[in-house]
């Protein structure tokens, strides 16, 4: 049989952005860091690609669902 080969960079966790940073606020007129938490196709990175804490990927949501109505951010890249 075969053994899975279990590589230790694929199960190092990330720490989130926000926290390790001591950014206090996302604020939705920052749009260079929050492009940083959108796909390619404009869509929002979920918890696990992004690698950012519950509560900050909660506020981040918003964040980006208000820089999109502001006209800041697009809806879609396509």
């Amino acid at each position: 049989m075969m053994e899975k080969n279990n590589n230790s960079t694929n199960n190092k966790e990330k720490g989130c952005h926000f926290c390790i940073g001591m950014i206090k606020e996302i604020d939705y007129k920052n749009t260079n860091v929050i492009r940083r938490f959108i796909s390619s196709y404009g869509k929002i990175k979920p918890r696990r690609k992004s690698g950012v804490c519950s509560k900050h990927q909660r506020k981040l949501a918003t964040a980006i669902k208000r820089a999109r109505t502001m006209a800041l951010l697009p809806f879609v890249n396509r």
